[in-house]
């Protein structure tokens, strides 16, 4: 037992490094993108491409990871595990085969529609080929993760991320200094981790049309499609309404405000990949309810004030990006508000996990997703860029709600979902307060001000006797 709560602790601070190091060469690799791009609304061009390349992913994908998860480790022998993975190797690669199929008939149309701008059907056609080879390392990563291969998947990731960083800035900088530019570097890079895993990726790229096998794997897949859908509704449907109701500068700056409000998972990465085992591993112990309510106190209260330092920090981050740019600061801690639930819900469904009642979460997000819509209809008309914010975060408020109600149904945990909602409700007034405050150029000390007042507010509902033995 003891080596293999080693090997978890080991793969997880590993997988923790991963994150890490990927997000923040994204975050490096950001500033040097606006640099060179110089215009926000190229930005935001590049925002809405990656936007609906995500939703063809989504597509490709098609809830198989899950499937091949599951039919993976159902079989022991060799040959029908391979026999699995090329069944999904060969249904997500004919996916993408059609998506670009269509794009070749429809490009200029789906241009418009997509960008609303002429002539950049060549954007998709670049970002589909990056999608087909992303998808070979993806399944091959995965398998290899599977297989406990952890140091492979991590270098291997992590080197994928550098080979982009590095490809995209000698591009930028030598060879086209435009969007294809940024997107055939992208191609280039994923092109050459392909190559690198030539060996697992001549095996798996066989085709197999096994009808039996892909049949259990869509039945499988299916069911959690909504969920995924759901998801994916709430984090980029925004972009369409300011597609729809701002312009192309505007989402750059939301897009800019995105990339900025990760910062937050630099804090939670670490802890989401180790929480599921960890949290299942507590299952049947009496003492387990007590050490969940400290540890949900804990990752509220610790996430809480790393956004209220991300919020008084970010006028000063945000100068590393281009003067055009720089207003995005405004955005970036409410948006990080979002990020921080979308971690935190995790933490707080130990129940549902427990009990195998996992549909309850897609029917949460599926609520959240609808209501996702309808904020965004009545508020981005109005607020715009704001409009976006608010229902980003009062989407994710909502679905955490009713994850924390349900879950505390099913395996009660002694913690207060009121004192829960008491401290969200402060930390986005002390957020918005902070951010006023410096949009105003009001006295640094006022941002003091909040931060004792938000302290205070925390410890009149009594959080700190979640502490005590």
């Amino acid at each position: 037992m003891f080596s293999q709560l080693k090997r978890l602790g080991a793969d997880s601070l590993l997988y923790a490094f991963m994150n890490v190091g990927t997000k923040l060469i994204a975050f490096i690799l950001f500033p040097l993108y606006a640099h060179y791009l110089v215009d926000t609304s190229l930005v935001g061009l590049l925002q809405l491409v990656d936007t609906n390349v995500s939703m063809l992913t989504f597509l490709v994908i098609f809830g198989t990871d899950s499937a091949l998860a599951y039919y993976y480790f159902e079989y022991k022998d060799k040959e029908t595990r391979e026999k699995y993975v090329r069944s999904v190797m060969t249904f997500r690669i004919s996916i993408v085969i059609l998506l670009f199929v269509v794009f070749l008939i429809g490009g200029e149309w789906l241009s418009v529609l997509l960008l609303d701008v002429p002539g950049q059907s060549q954007l998709f056609y670049i970002a589909l080929g990056t999608l087909c080879l992303d998808t070979i390392i993806t399944l091959v990563l995965t398998i290899l993760r599977y297989d406990f291969h952890t140091k492979r998947v991590v270098i291997t990731t992590v080197a994928k991320m550098l080979l982009i960083a590095v490809v995209s800035l000698l591009f930028l900088m030598f060879v086209w200094t435009s969007l294809e530019g940024i997107l055939l570097a992208r191609l280039l890079s994923v092109a050459i981790i392909v190559l690198v895993l030539i060996k697992p990726v001549r095996i798996y790229l066989k085709p197999l049309f096994d009808w039996s096998i892909l049949k259990k794997i869509l039945v499988y897949a299916t069911p959690l499609v909504p969920a995924s859908l759901a998801f994916w509704i709430i984090a980029n449907a925004n972009n369409y309404f300011l597609k729809a109701y701002a312009t192309l500068s505007d989402i750059g700056i939301y897009g800019t405000a995105i990339k900025f409000a990760t910062f937050i998972t630099l804090l939670t990465s670490g802890i989401q990949l180790a929480w599921r085992p960890f949290s299942m591993s507590l299952k049947d112990k009496e003492s387990s309810p007590k050490l969940f309510s400290t540890l949900y106190a804990a990752f509220l209260l610790i996430g809480s004030l790393g956004v209220l330092a991300l919020a008084t920090f970010m006028p000063w981050i945000i100068l590393v990006m281009p003067e055009d740019f720089r207003t995005a600061f405004q955005y970036v801690a409410p948006i990080s508000i979002a990020t921080f639930l979308s971690f935190y819900y995790m933490i707080v469904s130990t129940g549902i996990f427990y009990s195998k009642q996992t549909k309850h979460i897609s029917i949460a997000f599926g609520i959240a997703a609808v209501v996702s819509v309808i904020l965004n209809f009545i508020f981005v008309p109005i607020f715009l860029i704001w409009g976006t914010v608010i229902s980003y975060v009062l989407s994710y408020c909502l679905s955490l709600f009713i994850v924390f109600r349900k879950s505390q149904k099913l395996y009660y945990v002694p913690f207060s979902g009121i004192k829960m909602a008491w401290t969200i409700f402060w930390l986005i007034a002390a957020t918005l307060s902070i951010v006023y405050i410096q949009l105003t150029e009001l006295s640094d000390w006022l941002i003091a001000g909040v931060w004792i007042v938000f302290l205070i507010l925390v410890l009149v509902v009594r959080m700190d006797k979640y502490f005590r033995k």
